[in-house]
């Protein structure tokens, strides 16, 4: 089985949308929160004001606007990635030389994860458009930058097709490969070089799942500490130009720096910060305890 890449491939398809799964549902209130803050830093005081606010203003349910774009976006991007990166390790091999069933140094492992991204980019695009847009809805309505109606996932797709068409989708295009290619370089090095640590001369497939865990979540921290100012960009250009403003990167990059600071590029990293063991880690967790159980029944 394991010499078959179709039947590895459909494996990593389906581990990778199993660990998307698992890190919507753990961190979504806390990528909720950033999203607002990114947007729009001078309503909120801090991550526990935007959480009261955020409770007080809509309920509950408020924490969870998005959520449905959000899965898909999750199972969408990391169902390609791992995929992707299963093939792209191959890749990798084949550039330095090694053999087809050589393992790789965290190094390289990195380097895969980042090529795997650009692919992972076409589907997460659009569905991170929309639960973005969905997400800081309430704050482009109290602000007067569009007109009060449905906040619906269909109400979106109709606005976005409505204004812009279907390359609508990728406003932020850009700024979203620029955030993943090195960012899951990060991603994927943290990740193994965590792995490696905790494995101590074992092999990394015996580590428990809270080693697991804690190597996922550190994955993720250095993602978003490598990362997070782009994020920023790429979500003010998704959101924005829901009321028709369409500066691109360097445009969006230049006016913060000018109007706000260089702090407000960091707007929202503490609930990012936080979300990012927690997710990250059900992410990994999800990931790899799937795959292993999906490979060992196919090898029965």
């Amino acid at each position: 089985m394991k010499s078959n890449p179709v039947i590895q491939a459909a494996i990593d398809l389906t581990a990778g949308a199993a660990g998307g799964t698992a890190r919507v549902i753990t961190g979504q209130p806390f990528d909720t929160a950033k999203v607002k803050m990114q947007t729009f830093p001078a309503m909120y005081r801090g991550f526990v004001d935007c959480f009261v606010k955020i409770y007080k203003q809509v309920g509950f349910r408020g924490f969870y606007e998005g959520t449905t774009p959000a899965l898909v976006a999750n199972i969408a991007e990391n169902a390609v990635l791992f995929m992707c990166y299963g093939f792209c390790q191959s890749v990798v091999r084949s550039i330095v030389g090694l053999d087809r069933k050589a393992k790789l140094s965290d190094l390289q492992n990195a380097a895969a994860g980042s090529f795997a991204s650009a692919f992972a980019t076409l589907v997460l695009c659009p569905t991170e458009l929309v639960k973005c847009r969905l997400q800081a809805m309430h704050e482009m309505q109290l602000s007067g930058e569009v007109v009060r109606g449905p906040n619906t996932v269909w109400s979106v797709v109709r606005g976005v097709l409505e204004k812009d068409g279907p390359l609508g989708f990728y406003r932020g295009g850009s700024s979203t490969l620029l955030r993943e290619v090195p960012g899951y370089f990060f991603f994927f090095g943290g990740y193994e070089l965590s792995r490696t640590f905790f494995a101590f001369g074992k092999p990394k497939e015996e580590l428990g799942p809270v080693a697991l865990m804690m190597s996922g979540g550190f994955g993720g921290t250095c993602l978003w500490i490598a990362v997070y100012p782009i994020d920023c960009i790429k979500t003010r250009i998704q959101v924005l130009s829901m009321s028709g403003e369409q500066a691109g990167f360097m445009v969006t990059f230049a006016s913060v720096l000018r109007k706000e600071g260089i702090f407000a590029l960091y707007s929202g990293l503490k609930p990012t910060m936080i979300r990012a063991f927690p997710a990250n880690g059900a992410l990994f967790l999800a990931y790899e305890y799937s795959r292993k159980l999906m490979m060992n029944q196919f090898d029965m």
